[in-house]
């Protein structure tokens, strides 16, 4: 059985964030497969013992890694929690090259909490199947 991919960034300042949604959403969650960047995955692998499969780390490479992934179609959804009032040129380049690659390959991004709990509600309703999402053309 295939499952989803679910990737998991969260910039420093929303990395808690992200831990207190994965322990509110981890039955949701524990039903596929997730990745992470390497401090956010062991933040909360920590916290939820969920089994993710983690990258480096965000400064070392960690996005680029998860966009490649979703450049080859092997990411379903990316919650990604960005923090609004970081404003590094290079920071931000990186995140609106992953941000394409997600407009790009179809994939469901939230950006934030709220639409973070949309997507995952989203899943456990059955409204985003994995044929559709990240291959378009099946």
């Amino acid at each position: 059985m295939i499952t989803m991919t679910i990737a998991l960034i969260a910039h420093d300042a929303k990395k808690e964030l992200m831990v207190q949604f994965c322990i509110a959403y981890c039955g949701i969650l524990s039903r596929y497969d997730l990745c992470a960047t390497g401090t956010t995955g062991k933040l909360v692998s920590e916290a939820t013992g969920l089994p993710i499969h983690k990258y480096f780390s965000g400064q070392q490479g960690g996005g680029e890694q998860i966009g490649a992934k979703i450049a080859w179609n092997e990411i379903d959804v990316l919650l990604f929690f960005r923090d609004p009032n970081l404003s590094v040129p290079e920071k931000d380049a990186a995140d609106m090259t992953l941000l394409r690659l997600c407009d790009k390959h179809n994939v469901p991004v939230a950006t934030n909490i709220a639409t973070a709990e949309a997507l995952i509600l989203a899943l456990e309703r059955g409204d985003l199947d994995w044929r559709e999402i990240g291959n378009p053309d099946l």
